[in-house]
Order: structure tokens, then sequence, then C-alpha cells
């Protein structure tokens, strides 16, 4: 009965041990996957902008098995780096890339330019390189207290103009 105990307990201690490292390695796990948030923020926007393209005509449809199959070649073909930045430059240039390339493939050529700018429209605003308040200047035109010059022209009206 005492050596069965001292086996026991003997057994607990490594058990105890085998825990603490375990959670280290979790922690470990949890920072690195963390660092790699951008590539994934960055494939969920490239992911919902092709699945706008539905929209456009019905016949664009891609599904989320494609889409993570792409992904996976993205991150096994893409240039390694231990350089966690340089890394997540490499997957996401070369995602982008790609599915650039494998999306254009299967558009219509009158649907490739406006892809080309609802892409770099997504990416822009994920960067936060684009001023929401230009952006709804620039899809809507002026409104409240914009000062809008005199038409010059004679083959434009007033509202037209502004």
């Amino acid at each position: 009965m005492i050596n069965i105990l001292a086996e026991s307990k003997k057994t607990s201690e490594q058990i105890s041990i085998r825990m603490k490292e375990s959670e280290i390695t979790e922690k470990e796990i949890d920072s690195t996957r963390e660092s790699f948030r951008p590539v994934a923020y960055r494939a969920s926007l490239l992911f919902f902008c092709i699945v706008d393209l539905a929209i456009i005509d019905p016949m664009y449809q891609y599904s989320l098995q494609w889409f993570q199959i792409l992904f996976g070649n993205a991150v096994q073909n893409s240039s390694p780096s231990n350089d966690v930045k340089e890394r997540i430059n490499n997957l996401n240039n070369y995602f982008t890339l790609s599915l650039y390339q494998n999306v254009c493939r299967s558009l219509f050529e009158k649907h490739k330019l406006l892809f080309s700018f609802l892409l770099t429209t997504k990416i822009l605003f994920g960067d936060n390189l684009i001023d929401p308040n230009e952006w709804r200047f620039f899809l809507a035109g002026p409104s409240g207290s914009i000062d809008v010059i005199p038409n010059p022209t004679d083959w434009l009206d007033d509202l037209e103009w502004a």
C-alpha cells in the first residue's frame, strides 16, 4: 500500500510539472497567434470583398472552402521569414495577389476594374488610409457647408454642377 501511494505521489508530481509546462506553452502559442492577427484581418476583408461580388452578378459565388484552400496555399508558398512583421507582409502580399489573380480569372471583363476598385478600397479602409468624410464626399458629393463656386459652363445646369 505504501509503495502504491509513493508511486501515486510521483505520478502526481510528474503530472503537475507537465501541466505547468503546458500552461507556458499555451501562453507562447497564444502570443504567437495574436501576432498574426493582421493576416487574419486582411483575409477577412478580402473574403467579404469577394462575397460582395454576388451583388454585381449572382454568378459570382465563391465558397469558404475554396477561400481556405487558397489561403492555405498562400501560407505554404509565400516567402518564409523569421521576422514576424516581414512574414506578415509576405503573407498579406502573396495572398492578396493570389486571390486577385484567381478571382479575375472568373470575372467578366467589364467587372474586373470594379473588382480592383472594390479590393483597393477595402484594403485601404482596413488600413485606415481613407478618411470617411472624404469617402462620403466621393460617393455623394458636397453637402451642408461646402462652398460651391458658380457654374462656369453652359452645358451643365446648376444642380449637376453642385
